[in-house]
């Protein structure tokens, strides 16, 4: 389904981020893929997942604040790959401080510092993606429905993916012409190292499992399959979308 197309991934930081479950869907379909990682932290995590991919699956260093960091990924990728057919932005961040408490008491650079990292960096990863899609593309985002209704203690992270989301739909405008696709999904909650910052988190979990329609969470693999979706031929006419799979939870009223 994706035999010889060419995809970079950012966001993998163990086996159980989103992103990892999205990328074996690709590699599973035939995507010969490229990956980032933040920090020399996680760089032995993330070359011993793709390590399983094959010893010619490059990965760089990307801190996705700095401009030049993410040019030096797209060049270091020209160089590696010539071209490119498919982005996964599977980023964000907010201080530990502003996901606790009360959403009125966000600081400044706690407000600067979420939208740098979870919205900004998928317009500058975009841009900088471009020039590489010659052939066309699909970029997929992640978000969650903390972007569109209150979740307590999502607080800033929340607006940050309201911003996230409405970048998706400004980015399908300007790159549709090129044949480029953008899209996000809006995933239920996810037992992923960054969900674990959250206050609450487990029982949002649980709440999320009891009230939506098909009474529980959604599947790694689950999200892996809706991010070949968006990457294939099968999605052709989509872009500029928000796709719920979040087992029914974002249709219920109450």
């Amino acid at each position: 389904m994706l035999k010889d197309k060419l995809g970079l991934v950012f966001g993998v930081a163990n086996k159980r981020s989103i992103a990892w479950s999205i990328a074996q869907a690709w590699h599973q379909a035939g995507a010969r893929l490229a990956f980032t990682y933040q920090g020399e932290r996680l760089k032995a995590n993330v070359e011993e997942l793709v390590g399983t991919f094959g010893q010619d699956t490059p990965i760089y260093p990307c801190d996705v604040t700095r401009d030049e960091e993410i040019l030096s990924v797209f060049e270091n990728l020209k160089r590696d790959f010539g071209k490119l057919h498919l982005v996964l932005h599977s980023i964000a961040f907010a201080p530990r401080e502003a996901l606790e408490g009360r959403f009125v008491n966000t600081s400044r650079e706690a407000f600067r510092i979420a939208h740098d990292v979870s919205a900004y960096s998928l317009l500058g990863i975009a841009r900088a993606a471009q020039p590489l899609m010659t052939d066309g593309g699909s970029i997929v985002a992640m978000t969650y429905y903390g972007a569109e209704k209150v979740v307590p203690h999502y607080n800033v992270m929340g607006v940050a993916k309201a911003s996230l989301e409405a970048t998706v739909r400004y980015l399908a405008h300007d790159l549709g012409p090129d044949k480029i696709r953008v899209n996000a999904i809006s995933a239920g909650p996810v037992n992923t190292l960054a969900a674990r910052g959250i206050s609450g988190f487990g029982e949002m979990l649980k709440y999320h499992a009891d009230h939506a329609p098909l009474k529980r969470n959604v599947l790694p693999k689950e999200l892996g399959d809706t991010g070949l979706y968006l990457a294939s031929d099968m999605s052709s006419a989509v872009t500029g979308e928000v796709i719920y799979v979040d087992c029914g939870y974002n249709i219920m009223g109450m």
